[in-house]
């Protein structure tokens, strides 16, 4: 199997060009990838497909296999491989997610797509869609959950959710680097108020358009950053009176900008999208490997 290492601003995958390559077991495949030990190493797999719907399709799976609706950073990296690939003369396209139809916008330099700008769509704010269970937090089913109280691991906190396409809680927390995440983040994941586990963004604002995050990824741990999460942030920072509709998102692999259209209520997102390398793998029934890479 032919493969590309890429990575947004430390979130990587591993990308799997579906219009030469079939992947047979992606769940198992993504698996076995993702292992920084016995794998290639990454916080998941991509696979870059032909759609009806749209110009290409991203389907995703998480590090554990999970299958995940969207995520930002890969969208841009997808976004980057089709054009530096030629596989698209456009500076504009469309990609089928679980998440719907997201649009990219191309920053160009020396023939190469450097940086993506992306239709994340509109947020999502029913707590029924998300989906999170209001009433095991506060006895209601109201229609937002902004600065709603949860106790995570016998500490309280306010969240906020906001689905980007993927559920999120974003709290809010006076020191982001000290947390202890490898814990806090797995009580959060599969509190019982999420049915389908949560993503968690944990936010420090420094300023009325900036703002520190670290996030826990449903099904993967800790990444260096994540592009949905930061755009869930960014709402969740505005719906609490804390920044303006232009925010910075400063993660651990990079900054991201975001906007929140007040007219249309779509949130975007631009970024950087990086290739690593390009390898070929060889997976057989037990997932052994022998791999082969190039810069």
């Amino acid at each position: 199997m032919k493969f590309t290492k890429m990575h947004g601003i430390g979130n990587d995958y591993v990308y799997v060009n579906c219009f030469e390559e079939t992947v047979a077991d992606p769940q198992e495949t993504a698996r076995f990838v993702s292992d920084r030990h016995f794998g290639i190493g990454s916080d998941g797999l991509v696979l870059i497909k032909p759609s009806k719907q749209a110009d290409f399709e991203m389907a995703m799976y998480n590090a554990d296999g999970s299958r995940s609706e969207m995520c930002g950073n890969a969208i841009r990296c997808v976004a980057k491989y089709v054009y530096d690939h030629h596989m698209t003369e456009k500076t504009d396209i469309s990609i089928e997610t679980l998440a719907g139809i997201k649009y990219a916008e191309f920053t160009i330099e020396e023939e190469k797509a450097v940086a993506v700008r992306v239709n994340m769509g509109r947020p999502q704010l029913d707590p029924k869609k998300l989906p999170v269970d209001v009433s095991l937090v506060r006895g209601d089913t109201g229609e937002k959950v902004v600065d709603c109280p949860i106790t995570v691991g016998g500490r309280d906190y306010r969240m906020t959710c906001v689905s980007m396409g993927n559920p999120h809680c974003v709290v809010y927390v006076d020191d982001v680097d000290g947390l202890e995440l490898a814990s806090v983040g797995p009580e959060f994941e599969h509190h019982p108020c999420f049915p389908n586990r949560v993503n968690t963004e944990f936010v420090k604002v420094l300023d009325d358009h900036t703002i520190q995050m670290r996030v826990w990824e449903r099904g993967s741990g800790e990444t260096l950053a994540c592009g949905t999460g930061a755009c869930a942030a960014a709402v969740a920072c505005v719906l609490n009176g804390y920044t303006g509709r232009q925010v910075t998102v400063k993660l651990l692999g990079g900054d991201l900008e975001i906007t929140w259209d007040a007219n249309t209520d779509i949130v975007y997102m631009k970024g950087p999208a990086e290739h690593v390398f390009d390898g070929s793998i060889l997976l057989d029934s037990e997932k052994q490997s022998t791999a082969s890479l190039s810069k």
